[in-house]
């Protein structure tokens, strides 16, 4: 491997631009180009960022060592096989498919070529969660709320797949049970697809996680709460700062313990930095991404029973 990891990005619109722009600024990364359908767009930001801009993704193929592919749901699979079948490392945003056969082809063919592929679970990434993860034991049940403002960016899936799937995933990473049942209800607000929806996730365990997304709410508000056996966590994911408020040590003349909240002091970062930067570091190191596509898979997997329990109410 080169000093600098050669790295190509792969659909530049909104949210590929930003990986590209990140990219370029990484020290240890040289970005060669960028691809998109769009001729202006590929070429407004391979100006932007002093690289070779494509309209194509084959003509990134002999050019890179690594790359982010932020195409639509619906060409991951075209995508991601053609590097995979090139041996080129993949950082795939989320989910992984567009359907649970197409993205088990893509974990399938990662794993036979040897190729890290890890799926773009940003939230995975936060500072708060990183910390909550670090502190949580033994959840018990959780509280998830996703919800946004319409934007067009990503009608082409429903609000499970689109935001509801960040929360299952790291819910997925929090608790050690095996998955034992789901129950859902969803409705279409403006689009074609599911825009509101609920999910109940119950564990082996006991342990319940009630997960909530819309993408047609007034404001945004995204924000997770843990009952734990010896505590009570809840996170705001904007600002990355988590709460934690659990009993102090009981003295023998008191009753009942006193009730005492915690705000943990966490260094901000911006969750995609840290993620690409971790890409990089895979690619690099040959190591296991955080979130590869095992867990990419199980995400969806989960989702798509959320889907199918939505439709069939």
């Amino acid at each position: 491997m080169t000093e600098k990891t050669r790295v190509g990005v792969v659909g530049v619109g909104y949210l590929g631009s930003i990986h590209a722009r990140i990219y370029a600024r990484m020290p240890n990364v040289e970005l060669v180009g960028v691809a998109d359908i769009d001729p202006t767009t590929a070429k407004k930001v391979g100006a932007d960022c002093n690289c070779d801009f494509y309209n194509i993704p084959e003509q990134l193929l002999d050019e890179v060592e690594a790359v982010s592919i932020v195409v639509p749901t619906t060409l991951h699979r075209e995508v991601a096989e053609l590097f995979i079948d090139n041996g080129v490392d993949i950082l795939l945003e989320k989910p992984v498919a567009h359907s649970v056969a197409d993205a088990e082809v893509i974990v399938d063919a990662a794993e036979k070529a040897d190729v890290i592929l890890q799926i773009g679970h940003l939230e995975r990434f936060n500072a708060g969660v990183i910390a909550l993860a670090d502190m949580l034991d033994r959840p018990r049940f959780f509280e998830v709320h996703r919800l946004g403002t319409f934007v067009e960016r990503a009608t082409d899936v429903d609000v499970i797949t689109d935001l509801m799937i960040h929360d299952i995933d790291i819910v997925l990473s929090l608790v050690d049970s095996p998955l034992e049942r789901v129950t859902a209800v969803g409705t279409r607000v403006v689009t074609g697809h599911v825009d509101i929806a609920n999910a109940r996730l119950e564990f082996r365990d006991k342990t319940v996680a009630n997960v909530t997304a819309s993408r047609v709410s007034s404001k945004k508000f995204r924000r997770i709460r843990v009952f734990a056996e010896s505590c009570y966590m809840a996170l705001n994911f904007a600002d990355q700062q988590l709460e934690i408020v659990r009993p102090k040590k009981i003295n023998e003349s008191d009753r009942f313990a006193a009730i005492v909240s915690e705000k943990i002091k966490i260094e901000q970062r911006p969750p995609l930095d840290a993620e690409l930067e971790h890409f990089i570091e895979c690619v690099r190191s040959r190591n296991k991404p955080l979130v590869g596509g095992r867990d990419g898979l199980e995400a969806l997997k989960v989702a798509d029973i959320v889907m199918r329990d939505i439709e069939n109410t």
